[in-house]
């Protein structure tokens, strides 16, 4: 095993933790905490993949921006006051249903023949980067901040002092 698997073993580890951290935490706020570990380390797998942008973006929008604005909205809403409805009549259903996905993602990773050369980096020019963004991907860039917006507006909502309260 290369150093670069043992790194990547360790980084998908820590998703993978911080993934399960997420669903399985009892405290609103402590789920939202393993959430920017998942993000964090969904970071790290794009350090791995020679992708900087993707990386710096994922930690700076999704691991920095929406999770503390997450974070606020839970922070000034009454989390405590509401009902935790961990323990439902679902739990197994759900648990059958995540397993089954999770072997069909296995089966789908283990079956794809994988195209392309794994022993070499591409570097792609950030011209070429810029280009492809802005021109070819501009829809789905914009969708992405749409996004943001979504999220921005979401945790205004959650955070919104009730009307008499």
């Amino acid at each position: 095993m290369t150093v670069e698997e043992g790194v990547f073993y360790v980084i998908a580890a820590l998703t993978v933790i911080g993934a399960l951290g997420v669903v399985l935490a009892r405290n609103v706020v402590h789920a939202a905490l393993f959430l920017i570990l998942s993000l964090l380390a969904v970071a790290g797998v794009f350090l791995l993949l020679s992708a900087e942008f993707l990386a710096l973006v994922q930690i700076l929008i999704y691991g920095g921006a929406v999770t503390i604005l997450v974070l606020f909205a839970l922070m000034l809403t009454r989390v405590r006051d509401m009902p935790q409805a961990v323990d439902g009549p679902q739990r197994p259903f759900a648990a059958m249903a995540a397993a089954s996905l999770m072997g069909v993602f296995i089966l789908a990773a283990v079956g794809t023949k994988w195209p392309g050369e794994t022993e070499k980096i591409t570097a792609i020019p950030l011209r070429d980067f810029g280009e492809a963004l802005f021109r070819t991907w501009a829809l789905p860039f914009e969708v992405a901040s749409l996004v943001l917006i979504v999220a921005l507006v979401g945790s205004i909502v959650l955070a919104r002092v009730e009307e008499g309260e």
